[in-house]
């Protein structure tokens, strides 16, 4: 038995050692020839070759929009009383469209999530950066837009100096803190005569929604949480026309700006994201005949914009 085994596996080798011969042979006289490689079979917790390939492709470029402030948003606006002022910015394509022109006007209670911003970048890292008291001012502030906590957090925050210095830093060239609380002849607190523009309005929003050395990325969520959360009763303005599944973060202001009640300011800011888009809004207007007139006024812009952005 030992005997034939080694004659067989004598005889393996040797044929193996011609093969290979040959092999090396042919290869050296230019024939190419390869013995075949059989596939690998695919590793667990290993992406494909394919799969690697397309990894490394370039993200695809975001299709850019159209003006949705042109045409037929200008022309709704036209049909309305008082000053429209509007700005939209496209947080995938970085694009920004402007509608209407004039001086900066009162931000009413939009100026509350300027007070925020500054409280959060003012308290530092954590979340979400205030005391525990604070969170409560803030939640009421912004959820229900409480103007005894809005006041509250003013003045913690420093008053105009202390919103002055975020605003600086935020570059909202064109938004100045009011100098009074308690303004003369003025029956609402002083801090809603702040004034703002669209355009600096998306500014502070940005600062939610895109990384910056103010606001830290749990800041950034604490805030447009309590926006996503504001009561029912004030979820209008940049709202209109959006469906329910979409996401809508938003701050509302509304004020009197005559003592009968016939010069409304109202305004209206946040985020807009679901259904394939994803925007930030805000809206500025004055010289509405009533609080009601103005709502409607944004309400019909903000589905036009929704509509645009598809």
């Amino acid at each position: 038995m030992g005997t034939r085994a080694q004659v067989a596996l004598a005889a393996a080798v040797g044929c193996a050692l011609m093969a290979a011969v040959t092999l090396i042979s042919l290869a050296l006289l230019g024939g190419g020839v390869r013995p075949p490689v059989p596939a690998a079979a695919p590793q667990a917790g290993r992406p494909s070759l394919v799969r690697q390939v397309r990894a490394t492709d370039p993200a695809p470029v975001p299709r850019r929009h159209r003006d949705p402030l042109a045409a037929s948003a200008a022309s709704y606006v036209s049909t309305r009383t008082g000053t429209v002022l509007a700005a939209v910015y496209d947080i995938a394509t970085g694009q920004t469209w402007r509608l209407g022109r004039g001086r900066p006007q009162a931000e009413a209670s939009v100026v509350k999530l300027d007070v925020l911003e500054t409280l959060l970048a003012e308290r530092g890292e954590g979340h979400p950066g205030l005391s525990a008291a604070d969170q409560a001012l803030a939640q009421r502030m912004i959820e229900d837009s409480d103007n005894d906590a809005a006041t509250q957090l003013w003045n913690a925050a420093g008053g105009a100096a202390g919103i002055r210095g975020f605003n600086t830093a935020a570059g909202l060239a064109q938004t100045s803190p009011s100098s009074c609380v308690q303004c003369p002849r003025f029956p609402w607190p002083g801090w809603g005569l702040t004034t703002t523009t669209a355009t600096d309005q998306l500014s502070l929003l940005r600062d939610l929604v895109e990384p910056n050395a103010l606001l830290t990325r749990e800041d950034r969520r604490y805030a447009l949480s309590l926006m996503e959360h504001v009561t029912p009763s004030q979820r209008w303005g940049i709202s209109g026309g959006v469906p329910r599944r979409a996401t809508v973060a938003l701050k509302n202001g509304w004020l009197p700006l005559s003592s009968t009640g016939t010069d409304w300011q109202i305004n209206s800011i946040g985020r807009i994201s679901g259904r394939g888009r994803d925007y930030l809004m805000a809206v500025l207007t004055s010289g509405n005949p009533t609080e009601q007139y103005g709502i409607d006024t944004i309400d019909g812009l903000a589905a036009l914009v929704w509509k645009g952005m598809r």
